[in-house]
């Protein structure tokens, strides 16, 4: 799995930041993602973990933002938080 220069350049860089702020905070929670990236970081360099974490936090995230602003765009309604 790699890094794909495909898409937006800035998007990308983002999305590689997000990640890497993700692996290192994994050290200090127990949730399962976190577990995962631990693990991941335990058999991987840094530097790869972090692209392995990004492309599965691309996909979760993505997918999930996605359906969230298509329900949004769909019946016209602002973004509500759920408590």
């Amino acid at each position: 799995m790699g890094i794909s220069k495909r898409g937006d350049r800035h998007l990308r860089t983002l999305l590689i930041h997000g990640a890497r702020s993700e692996v290192r905070v994994a050290e200090r929670k127990t949730a399962p993602f976190s577990q995962w990236v631990n693990n991941l970081r335990g058999r991987r360099r840094m530097n790869r973990a972090i692209v392995v974490t990004k492309a599965r936090l691309q996909r979760d995230e993505a997918n999930k933002n996605a359906r969230i602003i298509w329900v949004m765009f769909n019946r016209n309604e602002e973004f509500r938080a759920q408590a």
